[in-house]
């Protein structure tokens, strides 16, 4: 994928606003909360946060590192977040944030689950995912549920090509038909088997 300087930038951006908008989210969480439900069957506030916590965890492996998954093993497995999640994800997302940002890491080709993949498409992954999963968190615990319309843009963008595939990884329930006239939100939110 060839990524000019303007588009790397456009991409970083989006990262930092993605995992700005979830954090923001996180430290709206009350005391009382971490164990309600999110629109994600049989995960809990906790478990939501914990599965992004995790994720960003992975990136300075992945990406600084050039760690393979098998050689990360199991490190970000289980409960990450302790007794201070909140603390815990913002030191997660400042490291994927400068894992990211640092000078080629975009340019690099890191080693996933499913194989090589480039670093800037995984990037998109995460971003897109941190988007839909600041909805569920924002519905789980009663916060506002509209999402940024440039991120909004993106993850559609980012989504669209495989989103039919996505509910056979077990994250994402299967698409949904959207209700007509839908918003660009709508209609992200129906691809991954979200009902607005």
């Amino acid at each position: 994928m060839g990524y000019m300087e303007k588009d790397v930038t456009t991409l970083l951006s989006r990262h930092a606003e993605a995992l700005a908008l979830f954090g923001d989210r996180v430290h709206q969480v009350r005391a009382d909360q971490w164990d309600e439900p999110t629109p994600c069957t049989d995960w809990s506030v906790r478990d939501l946060v914990n599965h992004l916590t995790s994720e960003q965890l992975w990136v300075p492996d992945l990406v600084t590192a050039g760690a393979t998954v098998e050689e990360v093993g199991d490190a970000h497995e289980g409960d990450v977040l302790g007794t201070r999640p909140r603390a815990v994800w913002d030191a997660a997302a400042r490291a994927a944030r400068k894992a990211f940002a640092e000078p080629g890491a975009l340019g690099r080709t890191v080693w996933l689950s499913y194989g090589e993949t480039p670093a800037v498409a995984y990037c998109s992954q995460m971003i897109m995912d941190a988007v839909v999963h600041s909805w569920d968190l924002a519905r789980a615990i009663g916060a506002s549920e509209r999402l940024p319309d440039a991120l909004v843009a993106f993850a559609l963008d980012e989504v669209t090509p495989y989103a039919a595939g996505l509910s056979d990884s077990g994250f994402f329930a299967p698409p949904i038909e959207p209700p007509p006239g839908d918003s660009h939100q709508t209609r992200l939110l129906a691809l991954l088997g979200r009902r607005a």
